[in-house]
């Protein structure tokens, strides 16, 4: 039998920013195919250099959501939370998401709109499905699991002097 996925929420984010890395370079890198070809000028900017610039911007920022992914991939594959700079990407990401979700709804229309706010909610779910490394959701302090041993009681009132 193969391995057992306990939280699918990993795997799937993984994918999609997997893919919104190729998609968001290869959309930037047509964007400056099209900008080269027609050979205008944009308030007096050279068009080769907004080409160029396209390009790059579309390998960094597919290079960044791969990267993010790649994160993600690793989560899934450990089964443990994200932790230093891992957690600063996916947060990081996460916040990418929501500012190009208020643009999407203006610029592009809600289906774009409705994608990165999908990814941004995966994105903290991710974050907030583990709860601290290699402890499960349901153990409690000193290695019982809930419903072992005795019940958890109020710690005894202060004494006087």
């Amino acid at each position: 039998m193969g391995p057992v996925i306990r939280r699918p929420v990993a795997w799937v984010v993984a994918v999609l920013l997997f893919a919104e890395a190729f998609g968001v370079a290869a959309l930037n890198w047509f964007l400056g195919v099209v900008v080269d070809r027609q050979d205008m000028s944009l308030a007096g900017l050279d068009p080769h250099m907004m080409s160029v610039s396209s390009k790059i911007g579309g390998i960094a920022f597919g290079l960044y959501f791969a990267l993010c992914g790649l994160v993600a991939l690793l989560v899934a594959l450990r089964d443990r939370p994200p932790a230093g700079f891992g957690r600063v990407l996916l947060i990081s990401a996460a916040v990418v998401h929501g500012v190009l979700g208020a643009f999407t709804w203006g610029l592009v229309g809600w289906p774009a709109f409705l994608f990165m706010v999908l990814v941004l909610a995966l994105i903290v779910l991710l974050l907030m499905t583990y709860d601290r490394p290699g402890e499960p959701a349901d153990a409690v302090p000193g290695g019982g699991k809930s419903g072992d041993g005795p019940p958890v009681s109020a710690p005894p009132a202060p004494t006087a002097p």
